[in-house]
């Protein structure tokens, strides 16, 4: 199994950047396809992105589309979740989740073995 942790979250205005990181340990990591969701309280978990295990193809949310990169390194064994432009309704714990089978993209969480344990993202307006 691969385990995933998260990082990077935290407090910033309405149109500032943050960047997320996961790092993740264990099995060879450019064996996964990777995932970015995220979730607000009161809300179900919501896909916000995803990578090809090479990182060849990328797929996003049309809420982030434009504002939001994916990037896996498989040296560094990261996936990272640039985002800028930030909205106060991107306000939402953000996890990173890994998947070794199937299709390349996946957008829901129940096509996903493992998971981080989360970072806060919160964005004031």
């Amino acid at each position: 199994q691969v385990q995933l942790v998260e990082s990077g979250g935290g407090l910033v205005q309405t149109g500032g950047s943050l960047r997320l990181s996961c790092a993740a340990s264990g099995r060879t990591f450019s064996n996964y396809h990777m995932g970015w969701f995220r979730q607000a309280p009161g809300n179900e978990r919501e896909f916000v992105a995803a990578i090809t295990r090479s990182g060849g193809i990328t797929f996003y949310a049309d809420s982030v589309k434009e504002r939001f990169t994916i990037s896996k390194d498989n040296v560094q064994n990261t996936v990272d979740l640039q985002m800028n432009s930030l909205k106060p309704e991107d306000t939402a714990v953000y996890y990173c989740a890994a998947r070794r089978y199937g299709a390349s993209i996946r957008t829901t969480s129940t096509d996903y073995d493992y998971w981080g344990q989360g970072t806060q993202v919160t964005v004031s307006s």
